[in-house]
């Protein structure tokens, strides 16, 4: 699917309101509503867009602890990874997981109550035995930026007006 302009600024107007009506995103986009709606659906079935979620601030529900965490592992055979991926997969506290390369295999963000309920967490996936090595911990004292919104219309920087998207 290739998008254009039209396609990168309703990418924008949805990830800033996602329940922006169906008038103001055509009105958005430079478009009228029929067509703007058909764009809209064409890139969900295309999985350009996953999915639309209320953002939420978990400090005003609980105290919480945010930390980050690095994950070396013992072996580095595909079984390994996905046993591993696998376990992050279905803990709910694990909240993002990077493989990354360089000197570490993944860098995870995990949301706990605090930091004795992280600690639990961090020994039940060793007792589990997923092959981790070795693990470094940051505890978050401050959250200086933390955007869920992609900046698409910087993604254009060759200046072309379509983009080829698998």
């Amino acid at each position: 699917m290739k998008l254009d302009a039209i396609d990168l600024r309703i990418l924008d107007a949805i990830q800033h309101d996602g329940r922006i009506t169906k008038l103001a995103l055509a009105e958005k986009a430079g478009l009228s509503p029929t067509p703007c709606w058909m764009r809209l659906r064409k890139l969900e079935k295309a999985g350009i867009i996953t999915g639309y979620h209320a953002r939420i601030a978990p400090r005003r529900i609980a105290p919480v602890a945010s930390v980050m965490m690095e994950v070396t592992l013992a072996n580095h055979r595909q079984a390994d990874f996905e046993r591993f991926e696998r376990a992050v997969a279905a803990t709910p506290e694990i909240v993002a997981c990077w493989s990354v390369g360089g000197g570490v295999d993944y860098i995870l963000k995990i949301m706990a109550a605090d930091i004795d309920a992280y600690q639990r967490l961090v020994d039940g996936l060793l007792d589990r035995e997923l092959g981790i090595d070795r693990y470094f911990t940051y505890v978050v004292t401050k959250t200086v930026k933390e955007d869920t919104v992609l900046p698409v219309s910087s993604f254009s920087a060759s200046g072309k007006e379509e983009h080829n998207v698998s």
